[in-house]
């Protein structure tokens, strides 16, 4: 039994390493700790559960390969739900949900972050700096390699 268990082990070993790219996220609550550790662009993805572009974005965009590495790798990435009711303690403030009608709404901190033109359009990718100052919004649709094109040149900027 012990040789089939040596044997299953070493097959196993042998088989060539399979890259399954995962898409680390961060809440705001960790981002002061996270730049005192290393100091990182942050990558904020402002969406909504009903928006249809947002789900298509969380389903291919983010689940591009190059778009994970380059994210994991140079990016603090956070995920917003721009109708999460929960409180977020984010750089000594605490953001609420602000409700407009019967279980309608939009939280402080999505306003705040995907505000363009006095308007708050659904998906919208937010950029900061370490400083937590808002470098670059784009609010529409972006397909994987659009957004590999964003994320280089916010990388060559800095």
């Amino acid at each position: 039994m012990k040789g089939v268990i040596v044997i299953l082990v070493f097959m196993l070993l042998a088989i060539p390493e399979i890259t399954m790219a995962q898409l680390h996220s961060f809440s705001f609550e960790q981002l002061d700790s996270l730049q005192e550790v290393e100091e990182r662009p942050i990558a904020v993805f402002i969406h909504t559960d009903w928006c249809k572009y947002c789900n298509a974005m969380l389903n291919t965009t983010f689940k591009s390969e190059a778009v994970q590495i380059s994210l994991n790798q140079s990016f603090y990435y956070v995920e917003l739900n721009a109708e999460n009711k929960n409180e977020i303690r984010f750089r000594n403030r605490v953001f609420k949900f602000k409700p407009t009608g019967n279980d309608l709404g939009i939280h402080e901190l999505a306003e705040q972050l995907a505000m363009l033109n006095g308007r708050v359009n659904y998906p919208t990718m937010c950029f900061l700096n370490s400083d937590f100052e808002i470098v670059f919004q784009y609010s529409e649709f972006v397909d994987a390699g659009k957004m590999i094109e964003v994320l280089n040149e916010l990388l060559n900027e800095n």
